[in-house]
């Protein structure tokens, strides 16, 4: 069955960074877009950034434009978020998702994704 488990996250200093995993498997990875999505305390979920399922395109919430970047290595099935310069607005329980529709580019909406993470928690303060 698909399992995405996601790791990395922890607290950072304002201006800080940390780097987030998401090990995939149970689907060929390789032919799906992933993305990364956040929750905050008492806010909706929110997506944060995307990529195609062959890493040639990547997208970004204008909220982490600039700072954050996300990779992917089809080899290890693990798609990453590297995440520098890290605010306390990015505090949050940070989710992976798989695409929904095979070899489709990844959407901002959750109806695009079929399963998701557990979610890993990051917590940005001094």
């Amino acid at each position: 069955q698909v399992q995405l488990v996601e790791s990395g996250g922890g607290l950072a200093q304002p201006g800080g960074s940390l780097r987030l995993s998401c090990a995939a498997s149970g689907f060929t990875f390789s032919s799906y877009a992933m993305s990364w999505a956040r929750q905050a305390p008492g806010k909706g979920l929110e997506w944060v950034s995307g990529i195609y399922s062959d890493g040639s395109d990547t997208y970004y919430a204008d909220s982490v434009k600039g700072r954050f970047t996300i990779s992917r290595d089809n080899a290890k099935n693990t798609v990453y978020l590297q995440m520098n310069s890290l605010k306390p607005e990015d505090t949050a329980l940070y989710y992976c998702a798989k695409g929904r529709v095979r070899g489709a580019r990844p959407g901002m909406g959750s109806y695009e994704y079929d399963y998701w993470g557990q979610g890993t928690q990051v917590t940005v303060s001094s």
